[in-house]
């Protein structure tokens, strides 16, 4: 058995009271967190069709008029998978 295998061996067997754990960092409570707070998809460039009028609209209500049409789609494919009981 290697040194290194002996050490590992002896911390294994330590009792825990005996544990130096003073030098940890603080635990964080993660029981509020919100899983995927901050999670932005992945974005994929597409080529589509649009009426003009559509088109006209969005860019003349918004600078970032891309954006907001993404934001418009995601919210219709939010509300369609509710209503259809599923899951992102």
């Amino acid at each position: 058995m290697t040194s290194e295998q002996q050490a590992l061996e002896r911390l294994a067997n330590l009792p825990d009271a005996d544990i130096d754990l003073s030098d940890l960092p603080e635990q964080l409570d993660w029981n509020d967190a919100e899983r995927g707070k901050f999670y932005r998809p992945v974005k994929q460039s597409v080529t589509m069709r649009v009426d003009a009028d559509v088109l006209a609209w969005f860019k003349a209500n918004s600078e970032k008029y891309q954006s907001r049409i993404n934001e418009v789609l995601r919210e219709f494919v939010q509300e369609q998978r509710k209503a259809r009981g599923m899951k992102r």
